[in-house]
């Protein structure tokens, strides 16, 4: 990751680490509702009632708390990840697509707007230094085992460009149904199944 999008340092104790939380928490509302021009570090510090000190103390400017912010978003993904694979059930690897679709899709809904902003304003944030962060490359490692795990039954040979398939194929549609404006007219459930049949037809055909 580029230094001027790392942050100072990371909290260790439970008040930093609330500080930090309140930060990005304020980051987001302010995004929301200014957009990437009227957001500031000045505004933010206001908001989450803290000194502005406070902010740079653990973050150089506010694109590194964007950063953060998509980082936080992503840990969230891992997280949701490591708990459908690590689990005995599901088994089959349908079964283990639909719950990481389902769980994303939970994770996205959280923050439609903040998703929205970002993508719309910057979207080389959405993108950028993913492989240089390790739990993007965690991500990327996981589904790659769950794909090595099935590999008998899937018909891609190239399962690192298969695992690139899958999870474009999933951030994308979900990151469509969550923060398009107007919002497909399709309940979740639906939308979701479709992913996971589409994503199960071009593995297993």
């Amino acid at each position: 990751m580029k230094p001027l999008l790392q942050p100072r340092k990371s909290p260790l104790q439970a008040r930093s680490k609330a500080l930090v939380t309140a930060i990005l928490d304020a980051t987001a509302q302010v995004l929301v509702e200014r957009g990437y021009a009227g957001t500031s570090t000045n505004v933010i510090a206001a908001r989450a009632g803290v000194s502005i000190g406070s902010i740079y103390q653990y973050f150089p400017n506010k694109d590194s708390l964007i950063a953060a912010l998509r980082e936080r978003h992503a840990t969230d993904l891992y997280e949701t990840l490591e708990s459908v694979l690590s689990s005995r059930n599901p088994q089959t690897l349908d079964e283990k697509l639909a719950a990481i679709v389902h769980g994303w899709m939970i994770a996205h809904q959280l923050e439609p707007d903040l998703h929205r902003v970002v993508e719309q304003e910057f979207p080389f944030f959405e993108r950028a230094n993913h492989d240089e962060l390790p739990i993007y490359r965690s991500i990327v490692e996981r589904v790659r085992q769950l794909l090595e795990e099935h590999r008998e039954h899937l018909l891609p040979d190239d399962l690192d460009l298969a695992t690139w398939m899958v999870l474009q194929t999933i951030e994308s549609l979900i990151h469509a149904a969550t923060t398009t404006t107007p919002l497909p007219p399709h309940a979740p459930t639906a939308i979701e199944q479709q992913i996971v049949t589409l994503l199960v037809r071009y593995l297993q055909a």
